[in-house]
């Protein structure tokens, strides 16, 4: 899938919560500028980061890097992994 889908989305998730970029930041443990940079392509997300995204926004990271179209979360393991 291309990126333009993956930044679309991490873009209108983020809209869609009324988030910051800066809070978005705090939540994977990077600064604002470091965040925009991923938002804007020039940076790529961690594995954590993806798994921290879609447990946040209730979806999964196959719809967060573009395999899905289907934004409905997999089932949940029991214990989350982080």
């Amino acid at each position: 899938m291309e990126d333009k889908v993956i930044l679309k989305r991490l873009l209108d998730f983020r809209e869609s919560k009324n988030l910051t970029q800066k809070a978005l930041g705090n939540i994977l443990g990077v600064s604002q500028a470091q965040y925009n940079r991923i938002e804007k392509g020039e940076n790529q997300l961690s594995y954590d980061g993806i798994i921290k995204l879609a447990y946040f926004y209730n979806t999964s990271s196959d719809f967060l890097l573009g395999i899905t179209d289907d934004s409905r979360p997999y089932p949940r393991a029991k214990k989350k992994p982080l």
